[in-house]
C-alpha cells in the first residue's frame, strides 16, 4: 500500500507567511492531501515564495457566502 492520500479535496492549505503577529500578511499558495497513514502530505504549490515561511493549516470548509449562496 503507498502512503499517496485517495482524496480529490485537499485535507489543508498551504500559506506563505510574511511578518509577525498581527502584522503577519498570510497568502494562499497551494493545498495539501494527510497521506493515509497519517505520516506525511502531499503537496502542490501554485506559487514558489522566495521569502517569509511555508504554513501548513487544516482546510476550513466554504461558507455559504463563499460558496455563492
Amino acid at each position: 500500500m503507498t502512503s499517496k492520500s485517495k482524496s480529490t479535496v485537499p485535507s489543508h492549505s498551504v500559506y506563505v507567511v510574511e511578518g509577525e503577529g498581527d502584522r503577519a500578511f498570510w497568502t494562499k499558495v497551494g493545498s495539501a492531501w494527510r497521506h493515509d497513514d497519517g505520516d506525511g502530505f502531499n503537496l502542490k504549490l501554485t506559487a514558489l515564495p522566495i521569502d517569509g515561511r511555508l504554513v501548513i493549516r487544516k482546510a476550513k470548509a466554504k461558507s455559504d457566502r463563499e460558496a455563492g449562496r
